[in-house]
């Protein structure tokens, strides 16, 4: 039986939803899923459907979930469904929503410098999400997050210092790949990922990949 997946997408379009949610639409489909592409939140709300699903991937920027469409997913994952994404649709969506966050375990705070070289470094080498990758840099944001001390963190970053005037991050270590636990549900979520060229670095590509997998039902 193939496992079901739902993207929803929308939001703020300079994260690139739509290129996105498709990226990672193919990526699944070519492993074995059905995958359900929506542009908006309404099955969240459908306990059903919900029930019914292996994996949620968000891919909403900022903006707005209603209180129904709130209470439906995160009632969802805590019975087992899944739930994995990215930057762009996941650690920066739903700003006024805690208990989200809470779910997450974590939220975009700022990206110091705008679009930088950064390096990420694999923390959990022995973990199959990141098992077999090595540091590697990217070319994009780098993102300063509120972090949920229970996540275990598979990849991380150190900040510079060196842009605009925000000196005293200097040499912090910031999570940039993480899994845990919410309920019976398997959370991952990946900092990476602003637009869809940054998945053109394959161990960005291959760390949602795997990690949208591992939460799989």
């Amino acid at each position: 039986m193939s496992r079901h997946v739902l993207i929803t997408w929308g939001g703020w379009d300079g994260h690139e939803p739509e290129q996105c949610a498709n990226l990672f639409a193919e990526i699944l489909r070519d492993e074995g899923c059905d995958v359900t592409l929506r542009d908006h939140l309404d099955d969240l709300a459908n306990a059903e459907f919900m029930a019914d699903l292996d994996l949620f991937v968000p891919c909403w920027t900022m903006a707005r979930i209603e209180r129904e469409q709130e209470k439906g997913l995160l009632e969802a994952i805590r019975n087992g469904t899944g739930c994995a994404g990215w930057h762009g649709g996941m650690g920066d969506a739903f700003r006024a929503n805690t208990e989200y966050q809470f779910m997450v375990g974590g939220q975009f705070i700022c990206h110091p410098g705008g679009i930088i070289d950064y390096e990420v470094s694999i923390t959990e080498p022995s973990d199959p999400i990141v098992a077999g990758l090595e540091d590697f840099r990217m070319h994009s944001e780098q993102y300063y997050m509120h972090v949920d001390p229970a996540v275990e963190v598979l990849a991380a970053t150190t900040f510079s210092g060196d842009y605009w005037d925000i000196d005293w991050v200097k040499d912090v270590v910031m999570p940039v790949a993480w899994k845990k636990r919410y309920g019976k549900g398997k959370v991952f979520y990946a900092s990476i990922g602003h637009v869809t060229s940054d998945f053109d670095v394959p161990e960005a590509r291959e760390i949602v990949k795997r990690g949208c997998l591992w939460a799989m039902r």
